[in-house]
Order: C-alpha cells, then structure tokens, then sequence
C-alpha cells in the first residue's frame, strides 16, 4: 500500500484518533469529532457534527461513530488496526437521513484508482461515494475477514480523471427507507487501475473452475 504517497489526504486508514480507551467489554459516549476522525468532518444529513459516538452506536438513529480501540463486543467488529469508523443512516430531524464523513484533498498525480475496505451492517442499504461532488462507482475487487470476525469487501474505483485535482472525498451510508450502517476503513490510492468487471468475473470464474478442478482430484 502507498500509505506514504497520499496526496495532501490524512487519516485514510483512522488510525489518527486521539481518544482515551474505553475499558474492554464497556460501550463508550459521545467524543469530539476533531479527537476521534482529524482531518474528516462529518454530517447527519446536511447538518455538520462536532460530535461522534466512541465504542457504541444508536440501533434506528442517525450517527457517526468510531470503534475503537479495545472494541470487542462483538457484531460489528473492527475492520483492521486499532479504529475502524461507523456510518449509520436513520432516523433524525425530519425523518430518515444519510450519515457521512468528507475531506478535502488532492489525489494523487500517480493515482488511477482508490481501494477502500466496507461492510454493510446492521440493515445495510446502500452507500455512496464521491470526489469533488462527482459519483465514483465502487467495484468489489475482494472480500476478506478481520481478525475481529468482521467480514467486509475491498472495493475499488476508477480515480484516474482526477489525479493531480484537488475536491471533496465524501463517504455516505444512505437512509433509503430505513436505517442502515457501514463500516469503513483503509482508504488508499493505487497507480493500479481498477480491473474491468468483465475481467473481474473471468478471475472469479478462474479461481471457482480451480477450486473444482482440486476438489475433483481430491475425490477421485
């Protein structure tokens, strides 16, 4: 990963927090948003947050939260590191509203594609992403489980008619009749383009037929 070729983004992988602990097996409260997620702010609907929920979350409502560190009580559970963020949509003022989190930054000169690592928890229900108020496409390039049991999917996306500009990154779990949460984690930028999904689906298509292939032999 180029964790040190960033652009001018910080805190791709939310490892930055500045939090005090919450005791194992405890759920936490409320803490600053400039403690928990330097670099990102973070909205309920339109409306800008300077707080976010540390080691808990709100089933039904809307909220941002940060896991982490010492989180371990159970589902859902910490993508990678010590902090991993929760984006929930849900319930707030005037009815359903998205949850997101933006930062402003430039993209990488090199960068011709962005991989992140999500889950959609907890009545999942769709998400977004953008650059510069543009929509990206998210592609499932693999999926994976923590170390926490967390299963989640690495995705990537086509960045490369933007590299060298600079705009608004924004992640969005979206309220699209009900309540519904992700998990994020390890943003980085790749020189690496994004395989097309025709060429994503021979690689699954490949690995299954090998995969027969061995279980064949095994059996014969």
């Amino acid at each position: 990963m180029l964790a040190n070729a960033q652009g001018t983004f910080q805190n791709l992988n939310f490892e930055s927090a500045n939090l005090t602990p919450i005791p194992a097996g405890q759920y936490g409260g409320s803490v600053s948003i400039v403690s928990a997620l330097p670099d990102w702010t973070g909205y309920l609907g339109t409306v800008q947050q300077t707080q976010v929920l540390q080691n808990n979350y709100d089933l039904g409502s809307a909220t941002i939260n940060i896991l982490g560190p010492s989180w371990n009580i159970g589902y859902p559970g910490i993508i990678d590191g010590d902090y991993t963020v929760m984006l929930q949509a849900g319930a707030g003022a005037g009815g359903l509203i998205n949850a997101s989190i933006a930062q402003t930054g430039m993209v990488p000169a090199f960068a011709q594609s962005m991989e992140f690592s999500l889950a959609e928890v907890l009545g999942g229900n769709g998400f977004s992403v953008s650059f510069a108020g543009n929509s990206l496409s998210p592609a499932v390039l693999s999926t994976a489980t923590s170390p926490s049991g967390q299963s989640y999917n690495v995705y990537g996306v086509d960045i490369s008619p933007y590299a060298g500009q600079t705009g608004q990154l924004e992640f969005t779990s979206i309220a699209n009749g009900r309540d519904s949460s992700l998990l994020l984690d390890d943003i980085t930028f790749s020189p690496n383009a994004v395989p097309e999904p025709s060429t994503l689906a021979l690689v699954v298509m490949g690995g299954l037929a090998l995969a027969a292939r061995r279980w064949h032999a095994k059996g014969s």
